[in-house]
């Protein structure tokens, strides 16, 4: 049986403790294990069979983390969904995944169903306490695990695409299980572990890299909702380990609480989402005494590469090539591979590698080379030590606080704003959220509005981490020979706008 649910044996550790959450209850093994197992025979009651998708969009609690447990033990496949994306783009989401059930917050159940329609899918609600009709409902846990084969579908993500249109990530059984032993074995996590999770379970790195390796190690989390710095600063001397992004890192260098003494019992902080800056790993290993284990990897493919455990983690690279994962450098037009310290294409293959975007087998194919490599569109080298360091995206991504933003969704957005001609959308530096969605458009004559009308029109339409930080209207964007927009001097020009 390749079901991942198996994989995690939750049945073996009953007394253990899996969850701490906020408020300090202790949830162990066997609770988690039961309250899956009601929630995967509600489920069923819902229609949801194998294969079945399941769209869910609520706030982070341990009754969320249960529900992915719960697709997985009935062989569904989990779609979860940002929770401050708008309806707008829960539409197209329910759309597109065509699912059997969507999971949603009760304040938000009447707003889903005119989203949902004309899918109709079944509609159960879950608030950040686990309460709700996916939960109220009484009945004995469910206990049969569906089988699953390898290539079967355990998830689907969606990251947007450069074309505005998001894109399904389908991932197996198979890759999310690859990777989690993977990680779990290259960072030496143990049933003796606690990780301090402050990451949203929407995102991979939050589910699929911290709560899968957990889980699949028999350790425990300490469950806080979301990344407030005097929860995670008195947490600390419970944990063993923390998982972040590297706004967590440089907001917690702001504070004068963090010394030494108050992380020394700690054994890893790693680092993802976004790239860490090189003066932050050496700041946060001048005043921590630790040194951040930073790590590549994508929502297609899981982790791809990590600083090791054991040697030299090198500020501003993201490591090796993880074990079972080929990665190469090679020219895009061509594909040729190229030597060690030249830039080009970012390209992996190996388990962690997912299937293909759902419904788009001609994406699937473009992003493909013909000997199963995958076109990551990230730009880097490879050093004589194996060591990849990325120094740009091919692919036109703002990552803002660990999650991506493709400028043309929002570029979309803008222009269809009455009195807007034309927008372009790009990344700057930012000290907190490591690059600012920043936008400039040019406005047709006598355009009222301005920046603050602009932003609050576009609040309905696009996730709160889509919105610009800030849009400036010019006359004129600035263009090539060739007539398209150039980004870069747009990056260069505004490079300093947020200090």
């Amino acid at each position: 049986m390749s079901n991942l649910f198996d994989a995690f044996r939750l049945a073996e550790r009953d007394g253990r403790v899996a969850l701490v959450l906020a408020d300090g209850t202790a949830i162990s093994y066997g609770e988690l294990t039961a309250l899956a197992g009601r929630i995967a025979r509600r489920l069923g009651e819902a229609g949801v069979a194998p294969g079945d998708r399941v769209v869910v969009q609520v706030e982070k609690s341990h009754a969320a983390l249960a529900l992915y447990l719960a697709c997985l033990q009935r062989g569904a496949a989990f779609v979860p969904l940002n929770s401050g994306y708008t309806m707008q783009e829960v539409g197209y989401f329910v759309g597109d995944a065509e699912p059997r059930l969507v999971v949603c917050a009760p304040e938000r159940i009447e707003a889903v169903r005119a989203a949902a329609e004309p899918a109709q899918p079944a509609i159960l609600t879950l608030d950040e306490a686990g309460r709700g009709s996916l939960t109220d409902a009484p009945g004995a846990p469910l206990l049969d695990v569906v089988a699953r084969g390898p290539d079967d579908l355990a998830a689907i993500l969606y990251t947007s695409g450069t074309t505005g249109k998001p894109k399904g990530a389908m991932l197996s059984h198979a890759n999310l299980g690859s990777n989690a032993r993977v990680l779990m074995e290259e960072w030496r996590f143990t049933g003796d572990d606690v990780l301090l999770h402050a990451l949203p379970i929407y995102h991979a790195h939050g589910l699929f890299v911290a709560c899968n390796v957990l889980l699949m190690a028999g350790g425990r989390m300490i469950f806080l909702p979301k990344f407030d710095i005097d929860a995670v600063l008195e947490a600390l001397p419970r944990a063993t380990t923390m998982m972040g992004i590297p706004t967590f890192y440089t907001r917690l260098l702001t504070d004068a609480r963090l010394t030494p003494g108050l992380v020394r019992h700690m054994r890893l902080f790693t680092s993802g989402s976004a790239p860490l800056l090189a003066e932050t790993h050496v700041e946060w290993q001048a005043r921590s005494g630790h040194a951040i284990l930073e790590r590549y990897g994508m929502t297609e493919t899981g982790m791809n590469t990590s600083n090791p455990y054991d040697g030299a983690r090198i500020a501003g690279t993201v490591g090796l090539a993880l074990p079972g994962t080929e990665v190469r450098v090679v020219d895009g037009e061509s594909g040729r591979e190229l030597p060690r310290g030249e830039i080009g294409m970012i390209e992996v293959r190996g388990p962690n590698v997912f299937g293909g975007y759902w419904r788009l087998p001609e994406k699937t194919a473009a992003e493909f080379r013909p000997d199963g490599f995958f076109i990551t569109g990230d730009l880097g080298t490879l050093d004589e030590r194996g060591y990849v360091r990325i120094v740009g995206r091919g692919k036109d991504l703002v990552i803002s606080g660990g999650l991506n933003v493709y400028p043309k969704e929002v570029e979309t957005e803008i222009d269809a704003l009455d009195g807007i001609i034309e927008s372009a959308v790009f990344g700057v530096p930012h000290p907190d959220f490591g690059e600012a969605v920043t936008a400039v458009a040019v406005a047709a004559k006598g355009f009222a509005p301005g920046e603050a009308g602009m932003l609050e029109a576009l609040a309905g339409r696009l996730a709160r981490f889509k919105l610009p930080k800030r849009i400036i209207l010019v006359p004129e964007l600035p263009r090539n020979t060739m007539g398209k927009v150039q980004k870069a001097e747009l990056r260069r020009q505004y490079r300093d706008l947020y200090g």
